[in-house]
């Protein structure tokens, strides 16, 4: 028997649906995020691989605008798990799916195919949306991607949408975005570069650091949900904080302080010790960096109550457990309930990830646990913890990188 031959991944079913969602997105984007869109009129009749800095969880839909015809987007497991929706995603738009925190070979491949078949990628180098308004960590495999597919490369470009959108926040501000493409590299160009130069090329052309007072970004929730962000206080350490409206405080010593439409803020009865989040978040990074939490053995550093899932890729979410406790440890999570207990060893886990706002993954023992608490939940502190301890047990203390 001859061998079977492989379907197509690109449809027309893909043009119409980008078309329709076109017609009523890029109105509702206009009046949602203040968002200008600049149209790539270079475009012509080829495939491109789009690389954009990721700012919103729209943000795919403003690249979508700007190109003509389907784009297909690397997507992580996540958005293959919601079981019908999932189903229905897949063949209205055909997403090619990533595992987070693995060398994913085929995702590489699955590129590959859709750019044979004449297919435009996307993909946000960041792997994450930015916690800090700065672009955020890229893996440099990017570059060696890029030359694999043998397209022209488009750095897309957003500036405003942190101002518009935290990733903390669950609030759309009014204020004004920009996207547009910064940057077309053709393949005759990136062929005469290495790795690293088309790499230092691709992060300074997606480059963006919004801590900066450079627009008004107006709401009565300005400061809700920083507490996803934020978890020590430049007063007392490690610390559960909590906000309302435009205030974040930390439950520990009651330091206050303001979050203004500049983005920047202001103490309440107090001195602002950081001018931004981003200020806020990199110090944050060096606390975490100047301690070895192999000590940390003895007490929880923080106790959380979430739900815990089993994410089945590619299928759906099961849940296991609702009202878990979780205890977070320098070199372990301890997770117990009534009728349920897990012990995630640090040395035992392979990942732990932020999805979304404010969900964190493990990935231990074959298997994907997702936590997911109430609105104020932090999941970074498990991410950030769990990589200095792996940092640190590698022999790479100094290593500054904490998984985001």
């Amino acid at each position: 028997m001859g061998k079977k031959k492989k379907k197509k991944w690109l449809k027309f079913r893909h043009r119409v649906v980008r078309n329709i969602a076109y017609a009523i997105l890029y109105p509702y984007s206009r009046i949602k995020y203040g968002v200008t869109v600049e149209k790539f009129r270079e475009q012509e009749d080829r495939p491109y691989l789009i690389l954009l800095n990721h700012q919103t969880p729209f943000d795919q839909f403003f690249v979508g605008m700007a190109f003509r015809g389907p784009i297909y987007y690397l997507a992580s497991e996540d958005i293959f798990s919601k079981g019908w929706v999932s189903s229905a995603i897949r063949y209205l738009v055909a997403p090619i799916p990533i595992k987070k925190q693995t060398t994913d070979v085929q995702a590489i491949l699955d590129c590959m195919r859709v750019a044979r078949e004449g297919g435009t990628i996307c993909i946000a180098p960041e792997g994450n949306r930015t916690y800090s308004g700065r672009t955020e960590y890229m893996s440099p495999s990017i570059s060696q991607l890029a030359k694999k597919l043998r397209t022209p490369i488009a750095l897309y470009r957003l500036e405003g949408g942190y101002g518009a959108n935290p990733r903390w926040s669950d609030d759309v501000r009014k204020g004004k975005m920009r996207g547009y493409v910064s940057k077309v590299i053709m393949p005759e160009e990136y062929a005469k570069m290495s790795d690293d130069e088309l790499f230092a090329v691709i992060k300074e052309g997606l480059f963006v650091d919004e801590a900066v007072a450079d627009a008004r970004f107006e709401s009565k929730h300005l400061a809700e949900y920083l507490e996803r962000c934020i978890y020590i206080c430049p007063e007392c350490g490690f610390a559960h904080h909590k906000s309302e409206g435009d205030e974040l405080r930390c439950l520990k010593c009651g330091r206050t302080v303001r979050y203004l439409p500049t983005k920047e803020f202001e103490g309440v009865g107090c001195d602002a010790v950081f001018r931004f989040v981003a200020d806020w978040y990199d110090w944050q990074k060096e606390f975490v960096n100047g301690i070895d939490v192999t000590e940390m053995i003895e007490k929880p550093i923080f106790s959380d109550v979430a739900s815990i899932f089993e994410v089945i890729p590619y299928k759906n979410k099961v849940l296991i457990s609702d009202n878990v406790n979780f205890e977070l440890f320098g070199d372990r999570i301890d997770a117990r309930s009534d009728g349920f207990s897990q012990l995630f060893r640090f040395d035992e886990v392979n990942a732990v990830t932020v999805l979304g706002r404010n969900k964190a993954n493990i990935y231990f023992d074959g298997k994907i646990y997702q936590l997911k608490g109430e609105k104020s939940f932090n999941a970074l502190k498990y991410v950030h913890i769990f990589n200095r301890y792996k940092n640190i047990t590698k022999g790479e203390e100094h290593e500054q990188f904490l998984g985001l």
